[in-house]
């Protein structure tokens, strides 16, 4: 009957086990971190792309019939995909926030408003709008969301950016705390150290030895983390995905996409990583301090 090898450092104990919930921990948040930076972004670019080939033709003194062969004409034009004219009621309701429920007075003038889908990139249609109103002699604006759609970019560059550093700023932590962990290890079992020492073992294998077990403790702990944060995602995947309307749009688009699932399966592999390296450089310094 084989005998099961003994390791040269004994079995984790209680403060391994607070180690690794700390690590799964900072793991989870990171992960969720970037999954809900990753949702965000994609919503907002989603919304930006939609509210930028929006125009609002604003149209005064002018019959509804008329407004109506002006939505034709610009529906011809090369970059409009429709052009419509709102109805009372949908003006009404635009207007609701303002007024109230109660609706807009019989005797208050409404201007015609005609709402036009375009696309952008093929190019901007907003003279050619008001050229077909200046044919037809109508007193109009045309007002489009392009800067909005700017604003929208620029908020989702300090996203990004915020993103970036709650990352960076959770990785640290945990690198931090794994250092502090490595040098308590270290100092607790000292004996064994001294030991390897006078058994003739270079500081580079006693590294080895913390190096090995605070790598597989964080991959396990970074691994816990990212199954918490998969279902904490699918939770939301599956409670949002029947949500429409404006305020679904503005939520964080989670979809556990392939990139998705690439950011919880490096997760683990850069918390071992990190523990790896920063379990290395503690031991290799502490025992440099005290020979």
């Amino acid at each position: 009957m084989m005998k099961r090898e003994t390791p040269l450092l004994p079995i984790s104990d209680a403060r391994e086990a607070a180690l690794f919930f700390v690590v799964g921990a900072l793991c989870f948040l990171a992960a969720l971190a970037a999954l809900t930076t990753r949702g965000t972004y994609k919503a907002a670019e989603a919304w930006g792309a939609q509210i930028e080939g929006d125009i609002t033709v604003v149209m005064r003194d002018t019959d509804r019939r008329t407004a109506e062969q002006a939505a034709d004409r610009v529906t011809g034009l090369a970059s409009v995909f429709e052009a419509r004219i709102l109805s009372r009621e949908e003006v009404e309701a635009l207007l609701e926030p303002s007024l109230g429920p109660g609706g807009m007075p019989d005797g208050l003038p409404v201007p015609i408003l005609m709402v036009v889908q375009a696309d952008t990139s093929v190019g901007d249609p907003a003279q050619s709008i008001e050229g077909v109103l200046d044919d037809l002699s109508i007193d109009g604006d045309v007002a489009g969301n392009a800067g909005y759609a700017e604003n929208v970019r620029g908020a989702l560059g300090v996203l990004r950016l915020v993103a970036l550093s709650i990352v960076a700023l959770l990785s640290a932590t945990a690198v931090a705390v794994i250092a502090f962990a490595t040098h308590a290890a270290l100092l607790a079992r000292r004996d064994i150290v001294d030991v390897l020492h006078l058994s003739g073992a270079e500081d580079r294998f006693i590294a080895g030895l913390f190096e090995r077990r605070f790598w597989v403790l964080a991959l396990q702990a970074g691994l816990g983390g990212s199954v918490a944060a998969l279902m904490i995602t699918a939770l939301i995947v599956f409670t949002g995905s029947g949500s429409d309307g404006v305020e679904a749009q503005l939520l964080p688009r989670l979809s556990l996409d392939f990139w998705d699932i690439v950011i919880l399966l490096v997760t683990p592999l850069m918390a071992g990583l990190a523990a790896r390296i920063a379990a290395r450089v503690t031991v290799l310094a502490s025992l440099k301090d005290t020979l």
